[in-house]
């Protein structure tokens, strides 16, 4: 079998590959019968010579590959009929722009296995890169702050050398008085808490961050419990909200009057009641003034997340007198950080994570065979041109026309 490592076309061009020179490595020591081929790039955080040190052929025609590991969306045009592929597809939820991506897939009669529902017979997720949007989309909030009141420079993330420098300069800032609330409570989650501990932030309950003031920083992290109750005021049911999001409102408002930064990374379906709604920013008593919206949702939990941003363009601004979306850092603006692929601004660290859960728990699955159906739950496109099973939903889906 011949396994190759697609370049990232979709633009602009993420830095993240699904198998580092190392891990590369690793696998031909493990799988020392399969053949392992490198896509030539100019983008990834590897290059090309990284690949050819360690014995790996870089090309420039995958068309020989059985199959075809990558990270982001792969454009229509660059996609090869009847092979089988691993990227984050965006389409499980009938994500309207991801359309005639998923109509083409089916089209060319490829396999797709996404990484997204990729999960253990628990439920819990086996791959993703939730911890480094947290750590990135936290160290932007505190850059977004920093620039628009004057108080200091961080560099954008993707100029540093990665972590270890971004951290470094997080704890040379160290602001003072502010009030940061942070939603969700899964691997998004554990990377923003990494970054607000490492910057020595103190934590507090939600009653003392919603009624007290400190000269100190301090922050609140807001679960599912926190944000959302039951419209029928019975008891909190984790099965419940998740089996039936329409039956909850969100009871998020106690907090906009007392937060200074926003660092939105929750789970969100558009089932799910918003945060706060789009008028409630013009409230004088509306004090949130910067949102880190890692969760990204257009017009989604953040309801004035009016687009989704780029790493190189990350933030605009809302304008709570005139109800619209304005040119970052407005007189009376919120402003909103909203990039998709926050984790490509650390790449090296976040393909090497993500890297090691792939080669320790899927790649097993894909050559030594899958007897608890982990790939096959995951397989959205089969061979033949049809949706797998798992994915039948998806029928009016891709039959209907952008």
């Amino acid at each position: 079998m011949k396994i190759g490592l697609i370049r990232e076309w979709k633009q602009p061009a993420d830095k993240r590959v699904a198998l580092t020179p190392d891990l590369c490595k690793r696998f031909m020591e493990q799988y020392p019968q399969q053949m392992l081929v490198v896509e030539s790039s100019p983008d990834r955080c590897f290059t090309d010579k990284d690949y050819r040190d360690i014995g790996l052929s870089v090309v420039s025609d995958l068309s020989d590959c059985d199959i075809l590991l990558g990270i982001k969306e792969v454009p229509t045009q660059q996609l090869i009929p009847n092979k089988t592929y691993l990227f984050f597809s965006h389409t499980i939820k009938a994500q309207e722009y991801n359309r005639a991506l998923l109509q083409e897939i089916i089209a060319k009669k490829i396999s797709l296995i996404d990484y997204e529902p990729l999960l253990w017979p628990n439920g819990g997720r086996i791959l993703g890169f939730g911890k480094w949007a947290g750590i990135v989309g936290a160290y932007n909030a505190f850059l977004c702050w920093g620039e628009k009141h004057q108080l200091y420079q961080l560099p954008a993330a993707y100029t540093t050398t990665g972590y270890d420098e971004c951290m470094k300069l997080l704890q040379s800032v160290r602001p003072k008085g502010l009030k940061i609330a942070y939603t969700g409570n899964g691997r998004v989650a554990s990377g923003i808490r990494e970054v607000l501990e490492l910057m020595q932030i103190t934590e507090v309950g939600s009653q003392e961050f919603r009624s007290q003031s400190y000269e100190e920083s301090v922050f609140v992290q807001l679960k599912s419990e926190d944000i959302y109750e039951r419209k029928d005021g019975k008891a909190w049911d984790d099965q419940h909200f998740y089996a039936e999001h329409s039956a909850y409102s969100s009871c998020f408002e106690p907090y906009l009057s007392c937060t200074d930064i926003l660092i939105n990374g929750m789970y969100w379906e558009e089932d799910m009641p918003p945060l706060f709604v789009k008028e409630d920013t013009a409230r004088e008593d509306f004090s949130i003034d910067v949102i880190a919206d890692i969760t990204c949702d257009v017009e989604g939990s953040v309801p004035i997340t009016m687009e989704a941003t780029d790493i190189y363009n990350p933030t605009f601004g809302w304008s709570k007198k005139l109800q619209k979306k304005v040119e970052k850092y407005s007189p009376d603006s919120i402003d909103v950080m909203a990039v998709t692929n926050l984790p490509t601004e650390m790449p090296k660290q976040a393909s090497q994570e993500f890297g090691s859960l792939l080669l320790k728990h899927i790649i097993p699955l894909l050559l030594e065979g899958d007897t608890q159906g982990i790939i096959d739950k995951a397989t959205i496109t089969t061979s033949e041109g049809e949706l797998n099973h798992c994915f039948s939903y998806l029928k009016d889906y891709i039959s209907a026309q952008d």
